[in-house]
């Protein structure tokens, strides 16, 4: 038989001081009773509310999943091209209208979407081409 004494347990004296951010703090709420008129009224707005709220959820969820996918892509551009945007972006600007060069070369892009195709053709017609890839290095 073992005749040695039982270890004695260790015990904390201080008190356990934990720092949480306030989001993960708990707050209690004293609550009195109400009559039982007032708490079945509480109860059903509480159902209501908490329906609508998943509801909501529900379609911030589908807004959130059925977002358009960017695809970026580079393009060469002669020198007039650039002076063209940056034109009419101040002319967008003396307007009132904040505009970005992508947003212009869109709206452009859905205009010529509306052409007929005799129209759509005399205005590729009128584009200069440019040699495409990246310049060699001098």
């Amino acid at each position: 038989m073992n005749t040695s004494k039982p270890k004695s347990k260790k015990t904390v004296t201080e008190p356990l001081q934990i720092d949480l951010p306030l989001e993960k703090a708990v707050v209690k709420k004293v609550v009195k009773k109400p009559s039982a008129a007032k708490a079945s009224v509480a109860i059903e707005t509480k159902e209501v509310v908490e329906t609508v709220e998943a509801e909501v959820k529900t379609d911030i969820k589908k807004i959130k999943s059925a977002k358009i996918k960017v695809i970026r892509d580079s393009f060469s551009f002669p020198e007039q091209d650039y002076l063209k945007i940056s034109e009419l972006k101040k002319t967008c600007l003396a307007a009132g209208i904040h505009v970005k060069k992508g947003e212009i070369l869109r709206a452009g892009l859905h205009l010529l979407t509306q052409l007929s195709l005799d129209e759509l053709k005399l205005a590729v017609e009128k584009v200069e081409k440019v040699q495409t890839g990246r310049p060699t290095a001098s």
